[in-house]
């Protein structure tokens, strides 16, 4: 088999992938790289998908994801043609990596700095310092078991499960991340401290598999990072990277439907138009695809049954002035753990309580807001809309009334004062805009039997020439997840071109 990659002119094949999310244009630009003619259609006026971007009196608002952790995993994206990421992106570190406070008024920078972590752990809990340590030794080892080895190899029969399951299964994979971090921490502050990393791929701590604390070793191994001008702008980088290479972007161009003649995907539906292509990626959510644009309603219905990840309640807003005493990325936790997200899991309405992360770009990179002001969002995780069908027409403004009185009560004195610009993002836009099943915000919960093998596969177990990409395949969520999803997913589809003669 002739290596592609290295030879562009030898495999003349289409392909069409369905969004433009960050999964999506990574895997179409592994896909251009490799000479496959590859088509882009997204369904909003802006690429980005979930990192989507708002403009507003000035201010620049990422509306999604924030955290770049594992730069090299975009980097390697640049490198297939032979350019620099440098060209069209300025990753910018961040330090620290958050600032995690409690009530109580503890508070905890995490950072990549290992004198300084174990200062702070003295300061809460002096037992603790050597149980960090076994704990990062222990991230490290998932680290390299569930990430290097196995984040981009795609799991397409339960036999690459079945070999990948003695390291996994030494590991202590079957238990949660809560309970492998409380193994070796005993303060209660310092576990939230070290589990909540979960939350960020929609996973619950005391549900999640233990193989998910690779996530600590993942930011401390590459680094927390942000893109001068936002996660947007690294939007717009891979677009004119795809661009360079040949490839076509269609926005505001919704896929009504995938057409198939018996184990193969022929064509698409947009645009008011029919497109063939020999090859068809989606980057939309899996229920959605499988449902509405395969129109393959028994599948549909089974991925829909799974457990799906909590929802958010994001709310977006400008201040005049800036903020030079909060951090980059702060984790606000509440008086409840536990408890807090066993209700956002499973309870039928929404906690009186909320834990917040919130997020001040401008002290990083002050052109996000006009001269003199700040831009910030914050987020609370609530449940999805099958957990619990709330009215968010009603009850959201409410809700983002509560915690805009909350950070002025505890961490920003008078904005209410010096608010300029303000909306907010509910459980019914992630199911509306994104087309998000039951309005969950990064699709399939990332539960030891939903992962792997166990997940929609990057390539469709019946059609041929169908697969997926991003959070619902595997390895999940997060940018680093979807990046590797679109290494995995890549690799078959050029592979497959390959295979046919031109």
């Amino acid at each position: 088999m002739r290596d592609t990659t290295q030879d562009p002119a030898a495999s003349p094949r289409t392909a069409a992938v369905i969004g433009a999310g960050l999964g999506g244009l990574a895997l179409a630009i592994r896909l251009q790289s490799a000479g496959i003619a590859t088509t882009v259609f997204e369904k909003r006026d802006k690429p980005g998908g979930r990192a989507y971007v708002y403009e507003d009196a000035g201010f620049t608002f990422d509306a999604g994801p924030t955290v770049i952790t594992d730069p090299d995993c975009l980097r390697k994206l640049w490198a297939l043609s032979g350019r620099r990421i440098e060209e069209h992106v300025d990753l910018m570190p961040v330090t620290p990596f958050y600032r995690l406070c409690w009530e109580d008024g503890t508070v905890f920078d995490y950072a990549d700095d290992q004198d300084e972590i174990d200062r702070q752990i003295r300061a809460i809990s002096p037992a603790d310092v050597e149980g960090y340590r076994r704990f990062l030794a222990y991230s490290r080892s998932v680290y390299r078991e569930g990430y290097e080895k196995l984040g981009t190899v795609p799991f397409l029969s339960f036999a690459s499960m079945m070999r990948a399951a003695p390291q996994l299964m030494r590991l202590q994979s079957w238990r949660s991340v809560h309970a492998k971090v409380a193994d070796y921490i005993r303060d209660d502050h310092l576990r939230q401290a070290f589990s909540f990393h979960s939350l960020l791929v929609g996973g619950n701590p005391f549900a999640t598999s233990s193989i998910y604390a690779l996530i600590h070793a993942l930011e401390r191994q590459g680094g927390v990072w942000f893109a001068r001008g936002g996660t947007g702008a690294l939007i717009r980088g891979m677009v004119a990277l795809l661009r360079e290479l040949g490839g076509t972007l269609h926005l505001s161009a919704p896929v009504e439907g995938i057409e198939t003649e018996g184990r193969r995907v022929t064509a698409i539906r947009a645009m008011g138009a029919r497109h063939p292509f020999d090859m068809v990626a989606s980057n939309a959510d899996v229920v959605h695809t499988y449902r509405k644009l395969l129109g393959d309603a028994p599948r549909g219905d089974r991925l829909a049954a799974k457990r799906h990840s909590m929802s958010l309640f994001v709310i977006y807003f400008g201040l005049k002035g800036e903020r030079r005493d909060l951090r980059h990325h702060m984790v606000l936790f509440g008086p409840r753990y536990r408890e807090l997200i066993h209700e956002i899991f499973t309870a039928d309405g929404l906690a009186d309580d909320f834990s917040l992360y919130l997020h001040a770009p401008s002290v990083t990179d002050p052109s996000l807001a006009p001269p003199g002001h700040s831009a910030y969002y914050v987020l609370s995780p609530v449940p999805h809309l099958g957990t619990a069908d709330i009215d968010w027409d009603t009850a959201g403004p409410a809700y983002r009334d509560r915690i805009l009185d909350y950070l002025e009560a505890r961490y920003m004195p008078g904005l209410r004062r010096d608010l300029v610009t303000v909306r907010h993002f509910t459980p019914h836009d992630f199911r509306d805009e994104l087309n998000a099943h039951l309005g969950s915000a990064f699709s399939i919960e990332p539960i030891l039997r939903q992962s792997a093998w166990f997940r929609p596969h990057n390539r469709d177990d019946r059609l041929s020439n169908m697969y997926i990409v991003g959070a619902g395949t595997h390895p999940g969520a997060g940018i680093p997840g979807v990046v590797g999803s679109a290494e995995a997913t890549a690799g078959l589809m050029i592979a497959a071109a390959a295979a046919v003669p031109a």
